[in-house]
């Protein structure tokens, strides 16, 4: 796989003629937005890159991108998505889901492009309802929703989509939201990950599901309830200004997290936890925090590469046909049947 040279862009060469169809003062909106002015930093090239999708409000979005782009059918962008990745290893593949269409009809296919290690950035929109068929329950929705398919309210448990991708294999792992001015960093640290980047999106449902993050997503006292991740860096929050900064102190009898008060900045006087982005465990604790004690973590959660699907295929590929004489013409023209020798542990 070659390296693909970085171009010089705007937001506009990323922007299409076509007229952006969601509910007014929808999330998705904003997040479109971040990515259009996020791709021209990245050097990206509109060329070489390729939106995928599958059905949903957030399913629209390759047709707003000035990109290749594919709007597949329900639950199975995974699957298409991998397929391009194959066939062409070099091109900049984006994903696009949601919580309904990547957790519920398309869990399994989510699960295998995460544990297989396929290089794209996967953005999953959630908004915890089924927006565009109309405000049913879904996957993520949290406990006693009421909705036109839950009247009485919802009694599942909710997924959390970051404890599936971290279960499933996922080597990175990324929260944000729609209106958030660090989720262009997030994409930005996807984009440097070699290999399947998980990226959740917190997307405010302005009609079936409106303000559902506003405990931690509305601007006014937002310091005191979003914990943005940075490796290396101490896990601090609160209001710096007004000097009542917090920060998550591991406590190893339990291992588990208390929220600490941080004197004067001295955190390290305080044994506030430094991110360490490398480390599983941390990030399966910081993705099963419960919000409300604790603050709600966002930023780069997990990123920890390993090598991609992609590379590996073409490896095999290449030792298979190594010294052989691949010339198809000549094969078809020995006849009708052909003869196949050898064994699984010493094939031909």
């Amino acid at each position: 796989m070659t390296e693909v040279a970085k171009i010089e862009t705007t937001l506009k060469d990323w922007e299409t003629d076509q007229e952006v169809r969601w509910c007014p003062g929808c999330g998705d909106y904003a997040i479109l937005k971040a990515v259009q002015r996020t791709l021209p930093q990245l050097g990206s090239d509109p060329k070489n890159t390729v939106f995928i999708s599958g059905i949903g409000c957030s399913s629209r979005f390759p047709y707003y991108m000035e990109t290749y782009g594919f709007h597949t059918i329900h639950g199975r962008a995974p699957a298409f998505a991998t397929g391009v990745k194959l066939a062409n290893p070099d091109l900049d593949v984006w994903l696009v889901t949601g919580d309904g269409d990547g957790l519920s009809i398309g869990g399994n296919h989510m699960m295998h492009v995460l544990r297989r290690n396929v290089n794209m950035q996967i953005m999953l929109f959630n908004n915890e309802i089924y927006g565009l068929t109309k405000g049913q329950y879904s996957p993520t929705s949290r406990e006693h929703t009421r909705t036109p398919t839950s009247p009485l309210g919802s009694v599942d448990h909710p997924a959390n989509p970051c404890a599936f991708a971290l279960g499933s294999g996922a080597r990175f792992i990324g929260r944000g939201f729609d209106v958030s001015k660090n989720l262009p960093d997030v994409l930005k640290a996807a984009h440097a990950h070699k290999g399947a980047a998980f990226i959740e999106i917190f997307q405010n449902c302005i009609v079936y599901n409106k303000d559902v993050f506003d405990d931690f997503a509305a601007p006014k006292g937002a310091e005191d309830r979003q914990l943005w991740l940075e490796h290396g860096q101490p896990m601090l929050f609160g209001n710096a200004k007004k000097g009542e900064v917090k920060g998550l102190k591991l406590v190893p009898e339990t291992f588990s997290f208390e929220v600490v008060e941080v004197v004067d900045g001295d955190w390290e006087a305080a044994g506030v936890c430094v991110h360490d982005a490398k480390n599983r465990m941390l990030a399966h604790m910081l993705i099963e925090l419960e919000f409300g004690p604790f603050p709600m973590p966002l930023g780069v959660i997990y990123d920890d590469p390993a090598e991609t699907y992609e590379s590996a295929v073409v490896a095999e590929r290449a030792k298979a046909v190594e010294g052989k004489d691949n010339n198809l013409a000549k094969l078809l023209a020995k006849g009708q049947t052909w003869t196949v020798s050898g064994t699984a542990q010493d094939p031909i």
